[in-house]
């Protein structure tokens, strides 16, 4: 089989620069590396230099006004390893910088003492996440998240896909990192492993830690892969990690792990909802566990697209294909200016896997499902909602793996995860 062509994948994060592009001097995107900030930033810009490179780094650092620079956008391309043109960037802004003047893409963020500015109100940070399941496969007839949100209606009845559980299964396990997706299927095993491998040896000593015990990682990301799309605390993930022989590594080592990732953009949890207003009682804060991509996941626990339909396997599908919801969801969300979180009561009685809330206290209830049916059941914990959120909630959505789209007499869309786009 031959190698896909490796073409550019429009990405939500477009429709953002384009937007904002005309009225930011500045804006930064974040994200893991591989995630395909560069590409995207690249069509925006007149200059690019790529920061990681010294004699780039070098050229930017002796100009620290940009003032020797053509006009247009300028782009510093993993601005963490220069962390001063951070501040330069800032005064610039401060100075009067043109809108659009500059981009900033970065990996990870630098190391604590470097006595970076926040930049807040100067530079507009937005976050590239791993390719959705609408991005890499464009439906015809999508349904927008952000149409659902604002309370638009829906028109329904064309609506429908093909897609099945060996299309989300599949679309788990081949990655939304460009260069992964893309690559032939024979070796995108082989690139995750090489990721996860860069990871410990390269990513993390970067950022200004360095693994003594690689094995004892991997074992830790693999508790936190298996606990993907769930609130397991993080002590249960620290008994997880417990070796053949007994040992474990400290509380302080784990925690140091989590810190880390986070700032490698490679840890993406879900926060817990805390309501704008006050109509609930105290709800739980957890954040539900996802890594940046679920593929990182599947592959820690060595799992396959056939794997899910096996007694090794099966217990995962579940979690992981809200994974890959989720992932489509923020992405979605991100460009209708809204948040995302999940709600759990703290008995656990009551629980949404989604909630998504817009600038003006919208809020969309979503539940994810492993099924192509949707019962009375499946959608008490939204009708919940609905009743006590009152007229905040815009929408009432069942993600499924269905081929149609529809509304229940009830109220609750149900809308396969193939046809759910920005």
């Amino acid at each position: 089989m031959s190698e896909p062509e490796k073409r550019y994948l429009p990405r939500t994060l477009d429709k953002e620069l384009e937007f904002l592009l005309p009225y930011a001097p500045a804006i930064a995107i974040d994200g893991p590396k591989g995630v395909g900030k560069t590409d995207t930033a690249s069509r925006y810009a007149a200059t690019k230099l790529q920061l990681d490179q010294e004699h780039q780094r070098n050229i930017a650092e002796a100009d620290p006004t940009f003032s020797s620079f053509k006009p247009g956008t300028i782009l510093l391309d993993e601005w963490q390893y220069a962390p001063s043109l951070w501040d330069s960037v800032r005064r610039q802004v401060d100075a009067g910088a043109p809108a659009g003047r500059f981009l900033l893409t970065g990996s990870a963020t630098p190391s604590q003492g470097n006595n970076t500015h926040s930049g807040a109100a100067r530079i507009l940070s937005l976050r590239m996440r791993p390719l959705t399941y609408y991005e890499r496969y464009r439906p015809q007839s999508p349904v927008s998240l952000s149409a659902l949100l604002m309370g638009e209606e829906i028109p329904l009845g064309e609506q429908s896909t093909e897609a099945g559980l060996s299309q989300y299964f599949s679309a788990i396990v081949n990655s939304g990192f460009p260069g992964i997706f893309q690559a032939a299927p024979q070796i995108r095993r082989r690139l995750l492993d090489s990721y996860l491998l860069r990871i410990i040896d390269k990513d993390l000593p970067d950022s200004g830690y360095t693994v003594r015990h690689p094995e004892t990682f991997r074992r830790w990301l693999t508790a936190y892969a298996a606990a993907s799309s769930t609130t397991t605390s993080y002590s249960r993930l620290l008994d997880a990690t417990t070796a053949g022989d007994g040992s474990q590594p400290a509380k302080t080592t784990t925690a140091t792990y989590r810190d880390f990732l986070t700032k490698l953009w490679l840890l993406d949890p879900v926060p817990g909802w805390t309501p704008i207003n006050n109509e609930f009682t105290k709800l739980a804060v957890s954040p539900k566990h996802q890594l940046a991509d679920p593929a990182l996941a599947a592959r820690l626990l060595g799992l396959g697209t056939h794997s899910f339909s096996s007694n090794r396997g099966a217990h995962m599908a579940g979690p992981l294909f809200e994974s890959l919801v989720t992932l489509t969801v923020r992405t979605a969300a991100q460009a209708a200016d809204a948040t995302v979180s999940h709600l759990r009561t703290p008995k656990g009685d009551k629980e949404i896997d989604l909630i998504v809330q817009g600038p003006e206290g919208q809020v969309l209830g979503i539940e994810v499902k492993l099924t192509p049916h949707v019962t009375d059941s499946d959608v008490r914990h939204l009708l919940w909602l609905r009743k006590e959120a009152g007229p905040d909630v815009s929408n009432l959505v069942v993600v499924t793996t269905g081929p149609t789209a529809y509304r229940r007499q009830d109220g609750v869309l149900v809308v396969p995860l193939a046809l759910l786009a920005e």
